[in-house]
């Protein structure tokens, strides 16, 4: 089964509930998290997902929608990005 692969990157200032409603976000939608991990630098949450989407109906489009609305709600800086995408912009 091949895998629908996306990278979603979350920065800000450290509060309670960003994993929470991230991870929520993506759970509701069947997308399965492969991997994260997360850090505090200096008072700031930094957080790299990289997430399935392979048995989610959503398009990734509307996932994007759906985060930038945590995104302003929280007061995040949130990337969705497709990992074909991330390939050809990191190929060296």
């Amino acid at each position: 089964m091949t895998k629908d692969l996306v990278f979603i990157t979350v920065i800000g200032k450290d509060q309670k509930g960003i994993i929470a409603r991230i991870s929520n976000a993506v759970f509701k939608h069947n997308i399965n998290i492969e991997d994260l991990d997360q850090k505090i630098m200096g008072g700031y949450f930094v957080m790299t997902m990289l997430a399935d989407m392979s048995d989610s109906g959503i398009m990734i489009g509307d996932l994007k929608k759906e985060l930038a609305q945590i995104e302003t709600d929280m007061g995040l800086k949130i990337q969705v990005q497709h990992e074909n995408i991330f390939k050809a912009m990191h190929r060296v």
